[in-house]
């Protein structure tokens, strides 16, 4: 009863399908193949164009935007703890000072 029961391993094995070469009618010479492989070839996955560096520029503009927005967020928080701390004093300091003012009257 406590002693559990583990599920028998899978035996699934996937098929594995390779296709065909389809058949070259004009060969290539060993250095095209050689130019077409390399990791230069890569360069073109990625084109520079105008629309590129305009996109570029804009998420620029609004990653610094949003991080202007948390960095004023953050020192209007602090601004206004600053300020009801203060406040808080004050109301404390005559607080304070009426109680004082009742113990010399009496």
């Amino acid at each position: 009863m406590f002693k559990p029961k583990y599920p028998s391993p899978d035996t699934y094995t996937p098929a594995t399908i390779r296709p065909a070469p389809a058949p070259a009618e004009h060969p290539e010479p060993a250095i095209a193949q050689v130019r077409a492989n390399s990791p230069i070839a890569v360069g073109g996955l990625v084109q520079s164009s105008p629309g590129t560096a305009l996109a570029l520029a804009v998420g620029g503009v609004a990653g610094v935007l949003a991080l202007a927005s948390v960095a004023v967020s953050l020192l209007l928080a602090v601004a206004v703890t600053a300020v009801a701390l203060s406040v808080s004093g004050v109301v404390l300091l005559f607080l304070v000072r009426a109680v004082r003012q009742d113990f010399k009257n009496h």
